[in-house]
């Protein structure tokens, strides 16, 4: 009983349930029911492609897509905080699972994303989805251009018609370009390349218009027709089943508990950029980041169940969601039940369809991804921006997308913090008139300075603050105004009882006035009051301190 009652005072039983599925969120769904069946079906006619090429470039197959696609979409649909949302497999979480299936196989991969759904169902009862909005912008566009380069050059081997000869992708699709030098494959590059620009030019000439899936077939005729050698997707399954894990090594789970940190960080980093875009390209729409990273976390379980991969939120489906009208989340369930029907009536004809026209599409999705226009914006922003975008993306090229995250973050913090440091300043200023009398200015004028401190005293820029005011010479009585420290930390406090330290001991007498309430404890749990030589030298308002330097200089 008593473990129970600990339980109940750890975890807010309320606001678990606040975060399942409620019948008012489905309100919705009977209010223009013909508008979101027809963007499911739009979506679906996009997603099918995709589903296919990111199964495929992940390592897991067309199969294993697919699952992720019917099933996760479906799931996070149900218990997501989003309306609008489409979830599935995505370019980004492919370049996380490459590494993973290397090494532990598609079996790995099950548990990894099974851990890591668990891992998301645990933030969204810590509230950790309202952390997103601390993400900058410059290491957001970083992570997208990395990962649009990661992906592009994951389809140089294929695109070309030659295996890939390198665990690294860089370093693959060197090696690609120089075999097909030597032994040029014509046939996959111009399927590669023709997939591509049709959907590229259909996109300039038809926005909107899902060109992908009308590519892919009239590649995938082509290359029937003519014969060409090259490889194709192969056999599908006509259901799903979770891959068997019979004598898996459990004692080694350890080993899987980085792995699926990574794919959760990536699940819910991205699903909630994309819940972002979903609210900022509608009406009225504003997603609950919790439930968001509750509904990811549900639909990596479930996808795991049936041998998918694990999924995320897809920015480019979720736009076309939008832009196709979808009013609700029957859109994303009628996406869904359609790619359904693809797998259990169609999944012989999906067999034909040529790895090489895959690439086309990939290759497509990475163009529209990067958008010039933000990037130059970002650039020119300030040259720190510029520094963490840049850094941010050769990080996901060269590292792993977890650890560009947070290497891009980590040198936002430190430009802001720098930039903070900047902002505060010490200066020695002339009191105001109003502030005394004809008489107190005289002995003012006698070896009575004051110095006043605007913005932040935090480690940043206290050191600055030490030596600026700790040189001051030839002088009585100094009096430092406070009131305009708008934060503090304990290393700001504990330098500022230094620097007192410092002229008390060369006999100059310390005023502290304007002392915001919430710095108080600080000042005293770090014995700033203790260095000064009276308590009594602290003081409301400046006209106190200087009334009382009156009377020291006096002596």
């Amino acid at each position: 009983m008593d473990g129970l009652k600990d339980t109940r005072r750890l975890v807010n039983w309320k606001y678990v349930r606040s975060l399942l599925p409620q019948a008012a969120d489905y309100a919705a769904m009977r209010r223009n029911p013909r508008r979101d069946i027809i963007a499911g079906i739009t979506v679906a006619f996009v997603a099918l492609p995709l589903a296919l090429a990111f199964g495929v470039a992940s390592g897991a197959g067309a199969a294993a897509g697919l699952a992720t696609a019917v099933v996760a979409g479906a799931v996070a649909a149900i218990f997501g905080g989003s309306n609008l949302q489409i979830s599935g497999p995505t370019g980004a979480m492919t370049v996380v699972l490459l590494p993973i299936i290397a090494q532990f196989g598609i079996q790995g991969m099950v548990i990894v994303g099974f851990l890591a759904g668990l891992i998301l169902l645990a933030l969204a009862v810590l509230r950790a989805g309202s952390f997103m909005q601390y993400v900058p912008l410059p290491v957001v566009e970083g992570f997208t251009l990395g990962i649009a380069i990661i992906i592009g050059l994951q389809q140089v081997p294929v695109a070309l018609g030659v295996q890939r000869q390198s665990d690294s992708i860089p370093i693959a699709a060197v090696m690609a370009v120089g075999e097909f030098v030597r032994q040029p494959h014509w046939g996959s590059l111009l399927v590669a390349a023709g997939v591509a620009a049709v959907i590229l030019v259909t996109v300039r000439l038809r926005p909107g218009f899902p060109m992908a899936l009308p590519a892919l077939t009239l590649a995938t005729l082509l290359v029937v027709v003519t014969r060409l050698d090259i490889q194709a997707i192969g056999q599908l399954p006509t259901g799903f089943a979770a891959p068997s894990v019979p004598d898996f090594p459990w004692a080694h789970i350890s080993e899987f508990v980085m792995p699926a940190i990574a794919v959760a960080a990536l699940a819910a980093l991205e699903s909630l950029m994309c819940a972002t875009v979903a609210d900022a390209m509608s009406v009225g729409e504003k997603h609950d980041p919790n439930r968001e990273l509750l509904g990811q976390g549900s639909a990596n379980l479930a996808s795991s169940a049936f041998g998918g991969v694990p999924a995320t939120a897809a920015i480019a489906r979720t736009a076309v969601n939008v832009r196709s009208g979808a009013r609700s989340r029957l859109s994303a369930l009628v996406q869904s039940a359609s790619l359904l029907i693809v797998v259990l009536a169609a999944s012989q004809w999906v067999a034909f369809i040529p790895l090489a026209a895959l690439a086309g599409v990939l290759i497509a999705t990475v163009i529209q991804m990067v958008e010039i226009s933000s990037l130059r914006a970002v650039v020119r922003a300030t040259r720190g921006d510029a520094i963490v975008l840049v850094a941010t993306a050769l990080a996901t090229v060269m590292f792993d997308l977890v650890t560009a995250v947070v290497a891009g973050l980590l040198i936002a913090g430190v430009l802001a913090l720098r930039k903070m440091s900047q902002s505060s300043r010490v200066d020695q200023i002339a009191l105001e008139a109003g502030d005394h009398s004809e008489e107190e200015w005289g002995l003012l004028s006698q070896r009575v300075v004051a110095y006043r401190l605007d913005g932040p005293l935090f480690f940043g820029a206290a050191r600055r603050f030490l030596v600026e005011v700790s040189e001051i010479s030839d002088v009585r009585a100094v009096i430092l105004r406070l009131s305009r420290v708008h934060s503090l930390d304990a290393t700001g406090a504990s330098i500022l009882g230094d620097t007192i330290k410092v002229l008390e001991d060369r006999g100059i007498t310390v005023l502290l006035s304007g002392v915001k309430p919430e710095h108080d404890a600080t000042f005293r749990a770090v014995g700033v009051y203790q260095d000064l030589a009276s308590e009594g030298h602290v003081f409301s308002s400046t006209p106190e301190a200087i009334e009382h330097a009156r009377v020291h200089v006096g002596d």
